[in-house]
């Protein structure tokens, strides 16, 4: 009799331990962690917590600021990543190997084209894109009006030059870049690198990229351009020193033709500057006549599921509820970015009217993103900025620390 009472007993505890691990497993809690701050940040919040109430899944919601970044590479460094988590512009390069695909979910089918080569790799995508930065090189549209200019029939970067002298001539300054705090030279060579390097298929060097080969001559070919666009006088005279706000206010009162920076420009301008700011934004030219222009598709907000989490269920379901159009709206509303999903729609002002005309313009990701190994940033600016300077020996030198460097971070 004891020995039955005892294997009931047995019985029992297994039981409550099976019921107990389904019973958690029904309603989990899983780890969220977002990069970032401010109202996107607040929109994603309060989106899990909508979750949480209709599923009764707990999330466990964390925002590090600008901590995020150390402390993700000290969680992959150990493997112990959160359930989901922002990849804040690195979903391939940086995480793809710690993601699981999420080509089968219910939302892949209204990621757009435009952001899809930018989250995969090999034919797998590995997040859930909220919004993109999808963006070329902004203009002033009266600028152009007064200087006789097609922004639609700059092909070439030959072409672009030939508009800048066109700008020149009546007075303006055809390009406005603020470069004291290296980060408007970084996006020059963001924007300019992925038109030498890799959109033309017939002379990629995307392979050798990828294997970690940094072939330099292209690089000092983009310095080059540069250094010849301060020697020519097609940027601002205070291009040295000038700053991110500056270039802003020159595109907006119609003191400079192009600017190489982000849509944020526009809304910015008109919203701070000149509310009858007249700018538009327009693809990037090729190197040659063989290729074509192109947009770059950057990562906007962007959630994966831990390929190794142990609430893959619960994790795909806070994903495809986040993904409805509603929800969605409302980040890309507070980020001011074109929606990465098809199905959702966002009043994007004056810039919808680019955004719709340029949709079948294929797009790129930001050139260190996609092909440089992490801690390339830096270098770009700062090479650049003595580049900008037109320091002696600048444009050879650029090349040489973007080898020196790319080949050193390489695989590390």
């Amino acid at each position: 009799m004891k020995k039955v009472f005892t294997v009931v007993i047995a019985v029992l505890m297994c039981a409550s331990v099976v019921f107990a691990q389904a019973a958690a497993e029904e309603n989990p809690t899983i780890s969220v962690w977002v990069s970032g701050a401010g109202s996107q940040v607040e929109v994603l919040k309060a989106a899990c917590e909508d979750f949480t109430a209709e599923t009764g899944i707990k999330v466990e919601f964390s925002a590090p600021g600008d901590t995020y970044e150390e402390m993700m590479k000290t969680k992959m460094a150990s493997n112990d990543l959160p359930d989901v988590f922002d990849t804040h512009g690195w979903a391939v390069v940086r995480y793809s190997d710690y993601l699981m695909p999420v080509n089968d979910m219910a939302f892949y089918k209204n990621i757009s084209s435009q952001i899809i080569p930018t989250v995969s790799k090999d034919g797998k995508t590995y997040v859930l894109p909220f919004d993109m930065d999808l963006t070329g090189i902004v203009y002033n549209v009266d600028v152009m009006n007064e200087a006789g200019v097609d922004v639609d029939k700059i092909k070439t970067w030959a072409d672009f030059e030939a508009a800048c002298e066109k700008i020149k001539a009546i007075g303006k300054t055809p390009v406005t870049l603020g470069g004291s705090s290296g980060v408007t030279v970084g996006w020059y060579y963001d924007r300019v690198a992925p038109s030498f390097y890799y959109t033309d298929e017939t002379n990629s060097k995307a392979a050798d990229l990828k294997s970690g080969k940094f072939d330099p001559k292209p690089w000092e070919e983009i310095s080059a351009m540069l250094d010849r666009w301060v020697s020519k006088g097609y940027l601002n005279a205070d291009c040295v020193t000038g700053d991110f706000m500056g270039d802003i206010t020159a595109i907006s009162t119609a003191k400079a033709g192009f600017d190489f920076i982000q849509n944020v420009a526009i809304t910015m301008g008109r919203a701070n500057v000149n509310p009858d700011g007249n700018m538009g934004m327009m693809p990037i030219p090729s190197k040659s006549a063989s290729d074509e222009p192109s947009l770059i598709s950057g990562e906007g907000v962007a959630l994966g599921i831990w390929k190794d989490t142990k609430h893959k269920a619960a994790a795909e379901k806070l994903l495809n509820y986040l993904a409805q159009p509603e929800v969605a709206a409302k980040v890309c509303t507070a980020t001011g970015n074109v929606p990465a999903l098809t199905n959702v729609k966002v009043d994007l002002g004056v810039l919808q009217q680019y955004i719709d005309k340029y949709s079948d313009v294929e797009a790129f990701n930001y050139f260190d993103r996609a092909y440089c190994p992490s801690g390339m940033w830096d270098v770009m600016c700062a090479t650049g900025q003595d580049v900008l300077a037109q320091k002696s020996g600048a444009v050879a030198e650029s090349a040489k620390q973007m080898k020196s460097t790319f080949d050193a971070l390489w695989g590390n």
